[in-house]
């Protein structure tokens, strides 16, 4: 069994999903399979069929996302001499400055400026110390960006 690695905030956004899955979502499910049962011949019964389609879906995810809360190591902030999972890293380029936090694939979300330890910044990020430099290779060229802040 494999760990995943979660901040405190990643492992309550599951445990909050899993928790409307198991009750909120089971029960509206069952209720649609009760109603559409009561139309008869199931054989036909299209609303019958997508709900019980709808219910095997979701099993899977209350499955996929118990796995993962089993299989979970919480990462607490570290010493802030190096870049590990869960640090934000303030990350100079040029001019600009930037910031990440390094989390796991799972809980990686760009949009949020959380990028993922096995992404390729991710990757020449992890364990560096403040005043290192990376260079990433993107279409358009190399990027330099040097850490100056690991909090």
């Amino acid at each position: 069994m494999a760990e995943k690695y979660f901040t405190k905030e990643g492992l309550e956004k599951i445990n909050k999903e899993l928790e409307y899955l198991k009750t909120e979502k089971r029960k509206d499910i069952s209720k649609r399979i009760k109603e559409a049962a009561s139309f008869g011949d199931l054989s036909e019964n299209a609303a019958y069929t997508e709900a019980k389609e709808e219910q095997a879906f979701l099993e899977g995810r209350i499955r996929e996302l118990e796995n993962k809360v089993r299989e979970a190591k919480v990462v607490e902030k570290g010493n802030y001499e190096k870049v590990e999972i869960g640090s934000t890293i303030v990350l100079s380029y040029g001019k600009e400055e930037i910031s990440y936090t390094l989390v796991d694939t799972s809980e990686a979300d760009p949009f949020k400026n959380k990028i993922s330890f096995s992404s390729p910044l991710g990757e020449k990020l992890f364990g560096k110390r403040v005043g290192d430099s990376v260079e990433l290779s993107l279409e358009e060229g190399k990027i330099k960006y040097t850490i100056k802040e690991i909090k």
